[in-house]
């Protein structure tokens, strides 16, 4: 894969549209990216797909703008990784700032729908990324065994930690069982620099961490910086698991009200891209020198996205490393098949139970998975579907 200004605009081109289209929050934006990254464009295979997902869900940070940063530094090096996330990160970051304006205007019924509508997006996204997934990584009895495990664990727990011991079970359990998985040798994440390299991003990682963890700043963008950065680099789960930390930074610190916080939240429900956008609103709001502060925007989003993409980068030649090691290929299994128990787990809860609400509601997403799975219709089709149908009991009642 080259790595040159051409190849990084491809990529910029492609996560341009996964921002401008990815729907329904973090585990649905994974299904956003297999359809268009290994169905689609072929970027990478199955695998080495569930081994960077693994890793995301592993490590602190936004787990699906992890994803897109190393799925863009294996494929265009580190000029590619940046344009994956401003790409993908941009568009909802505007809206953001933009959409929290006009706020009130969406508790008709009409935008209410809408906002519906699009929850039922991911119910579909998701369930077609579980059983593509698993027909790919689960293919004998032990790894499905594996897969509902972990599944029936996280829907037990349901907290972010059990994540990282479901991901260490499946490794243990493949391991053990998984004896029949096949080499790594094609599969292997290829990190294009070297463990030393990977070993200095994490010392500057922990350096960050140190001084926003210690600072005494008050006001100003080094303040700013300090909150975000301290509240990405401490949050497990990433998406709507960060909302306590920014309110911890922002609200009990005085620099907003309750009341603006939370319109700003309301508003990152309908757009689509990473929910860690939602800082790139907070930072244009918090006073500095100007009402609106772009600036402020601006060092509160990379202050928050800087640590998980530190860390993932950091951890990259570890696992090349490890992986490389043939008798790796049971472990990896195992955590595939963790991986779409995972995924299955987040399907069900929360993403099914909180949008799925009637018979109706069922109808519309059987139609748009259907859709995806059956006549591989474009993810943005499905989008209109839902929408459309969603609002369709407002103008028969």
């Amino acid at each position: 894969m080259p790595d040159n200004q051409h190849s990084a605009i491809n990529v910029f081109k492609t996560f341009l549209k996964l921002g401008l289209t990815s729907f329904g929050g973090p585990t649905a934006h994974i299904g956003y990216f297999r359809k268009e990254l290994i169905e689609k464009q072929h970027w990478v295979n199955e695998h080495q797909f569930s081994q960077l997902l693994a890793i995301s869900q592993f490590l602190p940070g936004p787990a699906s703008s992890q994803l897109g940063f190393t799925m863009g530094l294996l494929r265009a090096g580190w000029l590619g990784a940046i344009a994956a996330f401003i790409a993908f990160t941009l568009p909802s970051a505007l809206l953001l700032i933009s959409f929290a304006a006009v706020l009130p205007m969406l508790t008709n019924n009409i935008g209410m729908a809408t906002i519906h509508g699009l929850k039922l997006v991911a119910v579909c996204v998701v369930a077609d990324a579980v059983l593509g997934m698993a027909k790919k990584l689960c293919p004998d009895v032990i790894r499905r065994i594996i897969a509902v495990l972990a599944a029936a664990t996280l829907l037990w727990m349901n907290t972010s930690w059990a994540q990282m011991l479901v991901i260490i079970a499946g490794g243990l359990m493949g391991l053990l069982f998984c004896k029949n998985a096949i080499g790594t040798e094609q599969h292997v994440i290829q990190s294009r620099y070297s463990k030393k390299f990977g070993l200095s991003l994490l010392i500057i990682f922990l350096l960050l961490l140190l001084m926003a963890v210690f600072a005494n700043n008050q006001a100003g963008l080094m303040a700013i910086a300090q909150a975000f950065y301290q509240a990405g680099a401490l949050v497990f789960g990433g998406g709507h698991v960060v909302l306590p930390l920014l309110e911890e930074a922002v609200v009990n610190t005085g620099w907003l009200s309750h009341e603006t916080f939370l319109a700003g939240y309301g508003a990152a429900q309908a757009i689509p891209g990473p929910m860690f956008s939602f800082s790139a609103y907070l930072g244009a709001l918090i006073p500095t020198t100007e009402k609106i502060s772009w600036l402020g925007a601006c060092v509160a989003l990379v202050s928050i996205f800087l640590p998980g993409f530190l860390l993932i980068t950091a951890t990259l030649p570890i696992w090349e490393s490890i992986a490389s090691n043939p008798k790796a290929a049971h472990s990896i299994a195992g955590i595939n098949a963790a991986v779409v128990g995972i995924l299955a787990a987040t399907l069900y809860n929360p993403i099914f139970s909180s949008s799925v609400i009637h018979v109706y509601d069922l109808f519309i997403c059987a139609m748009g998975l259907a859709a995806l799975a059956i006549w591989r219709v474009s993810p943005l089709y499905v989008v209109v579907w839902c929408v459309v149908a969603s609002m369709v009991p407002i103008y028969m009642s």
